[in-house]
């Protein structure tokens, strides 16, 4: 058996998150971003004064890439230590800079800037995701913004809606996650060069008490990096509080998907609207007649896990101890790429099946039939007294008339027959056709069509300028 069964491997590399987004959480990304962190902060100490040389930081810049990730596991045995198993590793690539590599720092400054940097990245690429989704469902909902169907509150029958304005309902929601996204990702500060307990005192010691260099040393390495400032104080690390907010963050889009696949799963029952169906794709291996609704069960199972993550940033940020404790470290390894890996995937599964949806008109016609002259019977009551009828008698027979057609549909199993009954009875003077008239679907969606095509607009206008050129070359669904 070749060694990579015998070994847990997370489903979420192996089934469902993009490429792009595991290569975030990689050990590659990871060690490669401490040393472009390394590089600031001698590039910026050499600018305020410090005696680097240009061939040290060449020497540096050199070997940002080329991490031998053997030699670092070797040092981390020896050290027990994974920021100085790689000091000694980057020193070894760059000797000439040896003496210089992390002056100054302490191993929240590789560790901690590193998160954010990759949080952002990670947040950037769930923004581009998002607005590919908001893209397809908008082209959605714009098809069929006409289309009566059946509305419903507590999954009982209500006034009809359009299939298109229940689709703005989703896009809406992912609307607000995409303006918490933007607050979230220009709201992220770096933590900067802050020392062992936060009040810079190493950095006190390298610069002669010069404040106004330390300031700048942390305004400089934030500037490298894309951000426009770092943390005013901290301890050690930046608040845990901050990996709340993101996985806050990620559980809000989750919550906007699972209600999206809730929806489509309670449709695909009625058989109104299906996600996509491959044509070899089994629905169950003993009954060869399913169309499980598989994608929309597996958005709300991962989406389900990410909900319940983001207790984990919550309980650790509450626990953290004066300047910083360890029983962060583990915790977040865990939760904090695992979240982000699993909004991916849901996020590409979401795309699928947006662009893929199958609408049955016919269905969506039968089911409104069935119900919509119970939802008419106002307007009949309103055309049988314009004729002469009397409205409190006619609004008493018309609600008898309701109870018995209820009582034939669900106990009899027949159709609903309250048109025919009201046709029959004389007092209230209506013809087939008159009553039929009134209950054309489209009188009662009111302006559905007219809010999708606003919403629409507005979506467009907020995603334009986050879209990719192209979507993911392969989506895991």
């Amino acid at each position: 058996m070749p060694p990579q069964n015998n070994i847990y491997s997370s489903p979420l590399s192996s089934r469902y998150a993009s490429d792009e987004m595991q290569y975030l959480f990689s050990p590659q990304k990871k060690f490669s971003t401490w040393r472009r962190l390394w590089l600031s902060l001698a590039k910026a100490e050499q600018e305020l004064g410090l005696e680097i040389t240009d061939g040290q930081l060449a020497e540096m810049q050199a070997h940002l890439d080329d991490i031998d990730f053997t030699r670092a596991a070797e040092h981390e045995r020896r050290l027990r230590h994974d920021v100085m198993a790689h000091i000694h590793t980057f020193a070894e690539a760059a000797p000439a800079a040896a003496r210089i590599i992390h002056l100054g720092a302490t191993s929240c400054y590789v560790g901690d800037n590193t998160d954010i940097i990759i949080m952002r990245e990670g947040l950037q690429l769930i923004r581009e995701r998002l607005c590919a989704v908001i893209a397809a469902l908008c082209g959605f909902a714009e098809e069929y913004k006409a289309l009566p169907t059946l509305g419903f509150t507590h999954f009982q029958p209500a006034q009809p809606v359009t299939v298109g304005k229940r689709a703005s309902l989703w896009i809406n929601e992912l609307l607000l996650d995409l303006d918490e996204l933007n607050f979230r990702i220009g709201s992220l500060k770096m933590l900067g060069c802050k020392g062992t307990t936060g009040t810079q005192a190493s950095f006190v010691e390298l610069f002669s008490g010069d404040s106004e260099k330390i300031k700048a040393l942390d305004s400089k390495i934030a500037a490298d990096f894309g951000f426009d400032e770092s943390v005013p104080v901290s301890g050690q690390t930046y608040s845990r509080k901050t990996d709340f907010f993101v996985l806050a963050t990620l559980s809000g889009i989750a919550q906007s998907c699972a209600k999206f696949g809730g929806d489509l799963r309670l449709l695909s029952h009625l058989k109104e609207i299906e996600e996509p169906f491959e044509e070899k794709q089994v629905g169950s291996s003993a009954m060869p007649y399913k169309r499980n609704p598989m994608r929309s069960e597996r958005i709300c199972s991962l989406a389900r896990y990410v909900i319940s993550a983001a207790d984990n940033p919550a309980q650790t940020a509450a626990n953290q101890w004066f300047e910083r404790t360890l029983d962060d470290s583990a915790n977040k390894r865990i939760a904090v790429p695992e979240s982000f890996l699993a909004v991916d995937a849901i996020l590409s599964i979401y795309l699928n099946v947006a662009s893929g949806l199958k609408v049955y008109p016919k269905i969506i016609e039968k089911h409104l039939a069935d119900e919509l002259p119970f939802m008419a019977s106002e307007n009949i009551l309103m055309k049988a007294v314009s004729k002469g009828g009397d409205r409190q008698k006619l609004h008493e027979k018309i609600r008898l008339h309701s109870l018995e057609s209820g009582r034939v549909v669900k106990v009899e199993g027949k159709p609903n027959d309250l048109i025919a009954r009201i046709v029959a009875d004389s007092e209230f003077g209506l013809t087939e056709r008159e009553i039929l008239a009134e209950l054309d679907p489209s009188k009662f969606t009111g302006r559905a069509a007219e809010q999708t095509t606003e919403l629409v607009a507005i979506a467009r206008e907020k995603i334009a300028g986050y879209l990719s050129d192209s979507a993911p070359a392969e989506l895991k669904v």
